[in-house]
């Protein structure tokens, strides 16, 4: 076969191709790349149209909405699968089943919600994808509309003149990008994850009391604490979580608010898509998500976005804190290693798993209650200074609930101080909190 003949000096036809190229010098020139259709005939110019239909046709099946959940979902289970996740035995099953029933016994005497009454199930990490990916799609769907809206703001006018049909297939590109990051950051979660609500945020529709089994068992190794306490100090959680969110209806909506609000705020790094997307097999679905693995979002430093995550970070303290006061109630007296698995549960929301910081590296969302133990200190003042009725009260309208300025002040909250001053001097704060945890934390020594 013959040889083309080289270029002879002076002959810029190749550059003009190149200027002909309206993608030229975006994110998407190498996405075009990535998928086969980088160039016209010859190896330059604009994009092969024809040929990117077909490579995107192949790796994308059809799908409706923003983002690509078929996939999101697929992409989690294989991540899942990646390690051992048997299902759980009829046993597994009874014995989450007994520790639900004797945790909603202990919490009838710590808190004044009734029981949810959700039925007691094991869970395997892939049953607990299963049951949460409608939840997941609620929470990550306003960041999708981002993703998208960005990804087409970032072609050129001449660009989007140019690619026609093109654009709807863009948008389902991005779709499907972002479904993989989701469906790898919540399967890298599902390897972490105690229970249905272990993140703070409800992700299922209270029917069930879940734990998810192999997690349980894995984090109970090295406390040296009996499996059977581990299992029950869990089904406290679990069953004091849906209590809260089965009585106060307005917490989930008022939880995703702030998600929400926080997303606003969401940017989405192209740069880091051009990257990946330069070194990307489109016939390799496991590279394309080793190649996204860094995350495409980065949050933007405004006063908006600083202020609707302080809310957001607020909000998953009180339900935290909330749980960790009624739980410490409900134990007293009656679980010696309570005092030690309250303290490892604190130190492990409080600092996030690997899996937590992958799935905020991915999707762009943390969900930390950094102020946990501020939290359960107020909830902790208000039911010592009044009662149980006092401190559950305080649920009844999102109003009512303590702000981060509380946090700082959990006896002048507990006070009932309306005049913005604080109530007592710092050597009276000091000494208060300190005698109030002191008072706590005795029966657990």
């Amino acid at each position: 076969m013959a040889e083309p003949p080289s270029k002879r000096p002076g002959d810029d036809s190749g550059d003009d191709d190149n200027q002909q190229n309206p993608f030229a010098g975006t994110p998407f020139e190498q996405i075009f790349a990535a998928f086969g259709g980088g160039a016209g005939a010859g190896g330059s110019g604009a994009p092969d149209f024809s040929a990117l239909l077909q490579q995107v046709q192949q790796m994308f099946t059809p799908y409706e909405g923003t983002v690509n959940w078929r996939l999101a979902k697929d992409t989690a289970r294989s991540t899942v699968a990646q390690q051992a996740d048997p299902s759980p035995a009829p046993s597994d099953h009874a014995a989450v089943d007994a520790a639900v029933r004797l945790a909603d016994l202990w919490l009838d005497t710590a808190c004044t919600f009734a029981a949810a009454g959700g039925r007691a199930v094991a869970w395997s990490r892939a049953e607990w994808v299963e049951a949460t990916m409608g939840a997941w799609q609620e929470v990550v769907e306003p960041m999708a509309g981002h993703l998208t809206g960005a990804m087409q703001k970032a072609i050129p006018q001449e660009a989007a003149a140019m690619a026609g049909p093109m654009m709807g297939m863009l948008s389902q590109a991005g779709g499907s990008m972002f479904g993989a990051q989701v469906g790898q950051g919540v399967g890298a979660l599902a390897g972490e994850v105690l229970s249905s609500t272990d993140i703070g945020i409800p992700l299922t529709d209270g029917s069930h009391t879940a734990l998810v089994l192999a997690n349980a068992r894995a984090f109970a190794e090295g406390l040296d604490v009996d499996e059977s306490d581990v299992l029950l100090y869990l089904a406290l959680r679990e069953c004091a979580h849906q209590r809260l969110f089965h009585h106060v209806p307005w917490l989930r909506s008022h939880l995703m608010g702030a998600v929400e609000d926080y997303g606003r705020g969401l940017t989405i790094d192209l740069s880091r898509i051009e990257e990946a997307m330069g070194s990307l097999d489109p016939s390799n679905l496991e590279a394309m998500q080793e190649a996204l693995s860094g995350g495409l979002f980065v949050p933007e430093e405004t006063e908006a976005q600083r202020a609707a995550l302080q809310r957001l970070e607020t909000a998953l303290a009180l339900v935290e804190g909330w749980v960790d006061d009624v739980v410490g109630q409900a134990t007293r007296d009656r679980m010696p290693a309570a005092g030690k698995l309250q303290e490892a549960v604190r130190r492990r929301r409080a600092a996030g798993g690997p899996a937590e910081q992958t799935f905020a590296s991915l999707v762009g969302l943390e969900l930390r209650p950094r102020r946990l133990r501020d939290a359960a200190a107020l909830w902790g003042a208000l039911r010592s200074v009044k009662d149980l009725d006092a401190r559950d009260a305080v649920w009844a309208h999102p109003d009512l609930l303590p702000t981060s300025a509380d946090l700082d002040d959990p006896l002048g909250f507990s006070a009932g101080d309306d005049d913005g001053e604080t109530a007592t001097t710092d050597a009276e704060f000091d000494a208060a909190l300190e005698a109030l945890l002191s008072r706590e934390d005795e029966p657990d020594q």
